[in-house]
C-alpha cells in the first residue's frame, strides 16, 4: 500500500490572543502538545489581523487587554459576516458574572485563570469535536 497517497491528517488551528506572553507561552506549549497547531497573539488588532488572513478553528482570547479588549474582539469577528463562524472561549482571572452583557459578544465556553488545563483542553475539544462522543458510540 502506498501510504505517501494517503491524505494528511487534519490538524485544528488554534489562536491564542493575551497581552502577557508568559500566558500565551504556557497555552501554547499545552495546546502544542496536545496535537494542536498554535498561533499566538498579542494584542486584539493583531488577533483580528490574524483572523481576517486565515481563520483560526477555534480562538482563545484574554478578556482584559490595553487597546482591543476580549469583548471588543469577540465583536469585531461576530460582524464579519466575510468571516466563518469560529468558536471562541474567553480566557479570564475576573468574575465576569459581576458585569452585565455586551451586545454583540457572543462566546462558546469560559475559562478562568489560573487555567486548569484538564477543563481547557475538555472544552477545546468538545468545541473542536462536537460529534466525537456520539461517532465513538
Amino acid at each position: 500500500m502506498n501510504y505517501s497517497a494517503l491524505p494528511e491528517p487534519m490538524v485544528d488551528r488554534i489562536l491564542v490572543v493575551d497581552d502577557v506572553a508568559d500566558n500565551s507561552f504556557l497555552l501554547q506549549a499545552f495546546l502544542e502538545l496536545e496535537g494542536y497547531q498554535v498561533e499566538v497573539a498579542d494584542n486584539g488588532y493583531t488577533a483580528l489581523e490574524k483572523i481576517a488572513s486565515e481563520p483560526p478553528d477555534l480562538v482563545l482570547l484574554d478578556v482584559m487587554m490595553p487597546g482591543l479588549n476580549g469583548y471588543q474582539v469577540v465583536q469585531q469577528i461576530r460582524q464579519n459576516r466575510q468571516l466563518p463562524f469560529i468558536p471562541i472561549l474567553l480566557v479570564t482571572g475576573h468574575d465576569l458574572s459581576a458585569l452585565p452583557p455586551v451586545d454583540g459578544v457572543k462566546v462558546n465556553g469560559l475559562i478562568h485563570k489560573p487555567v486548569v488545563f484538564d477543563e481547557l483542553l475538555a472544552q477545546v475539544q468538545a468545541l473542536l469535536r462536537p460529534n466525537l462522543q456520539q461517532d465513538l458510540n
